[in-house]
């Protein structure tokens, strides 16, 4: 059985969750405009960052964020809270409203673009090379949000909001490509009662499987290496927006839920 614990409440629209090597939580307030953090005894603090930020990823000491608001991808020095644009344009245009954040193995940036909700079929995936070159991956994608490698780091998963499906295809990080793509998962196939449940963000467990926040579901579904629905945890909110994992294993599976406000920890009771 799932343990459902508030870690923080009162959140505005939070986003993003991640931990950093201290064991500190770190998430996004869209409307807050802002990075917040909740360290392991319970303390907590925000920094300013303007704009609407959304994804995160720790890497090299940084934490990266994206920002709709700004149309940038940027990042914070964790030690000392200074904060920099890493970029902003893509061949020669804003970047249209980036959202997720992954880095892999040879340190490449990939992130998603949903471009604005009510449009269809104007979002895409690039990549930010390790030597600070951008490019389109993939486009015409409906709303794009969620990555994740799984099962492996050359297997490059991408949640399609709007059509409520994940697409699977192997990573070239050198050759800067995503070869060889296929659905491969309907989630709106096993969710029919529900409404709109639309995959989010995503995180690979400690169990090898993979969790992925539906929103407008309410529900974190956990999916296995072959697409296999595992079993569905039940959230007190309705919108969850992303979630990641603590290493520790402390506070299990952290989910942020905006309709509620809350930072959210799941552990096995």
């Amino acid at each position: 059985m799932d343990k459902v614990r508030v870690l923080v409440n009162g959140l505005r629209f939070p986003e993003g969750p991640t931990v950093d090597k201290t064991g500190c939580v770190w998430c996004v307030e869209q409307e807050g405009e802002g990075l917040f953090c909740r360290d392991r005894e319970g303390s907590t603090m925000r920094v300013h960052t303007g704009g609407r930020p959304g994804g995160t990823v720790i890497h090299d000491d940084y934490l990266w964020f994206s920002d709709s608001g700004q149309h940038a991808i940027r990042r914070m020095n964790i030690e000392t809270k200074a904060i920099d644009t890493v970029f902003d344009t893509l061949y020669g245009q804003p970047l249209n409203g980036p959202n997720e954040l992954l880095f892999d193995k040879q340190g490449n940036l990939i992130f998603t673009c949903p471009g604005p909700s009510e449009r269809e079929d104007t979002g895409y995936m690039g990549v930010y090379s390790a030597n600070g070159m951008a490019e389109i991956i993939a486009d015409g994608l409906s709303y794009p949000k969620g990555l994740a490698f799984f099962p492996t780091d050359q297997t490059l998963l991408l949640a399609e909001t709007h059509r409520q499906r994940i697409w699977q295809g192997f990573w070239d990080g050198s050759g800067l490509s995503w070869e060889t793509i296929r659905v491969w998962s309907e989630l709106g196939e096993n969710t029919k009662n529900l409404p709109f449940p639309s995959p989010n963000g995503m995180a690979v467990g400690p169990d090898k499987n993979l969790y992925v926040t539906l929103f407008g579901a309410g529900l974190v579904r956990v999916l296995s290496p072959d697409g296999a629905v595992v079993r569905d945890i039940a959230l007190p909110g309705k919108n969850p927006t992303n979630c990641t994992f603590d290493l520790s294993g402390e506070l299990g599976l952290i989910v942020t839920e905006s309709e509620r406000g809350e930072l959210l920890s799941i552990t096995s009771s």
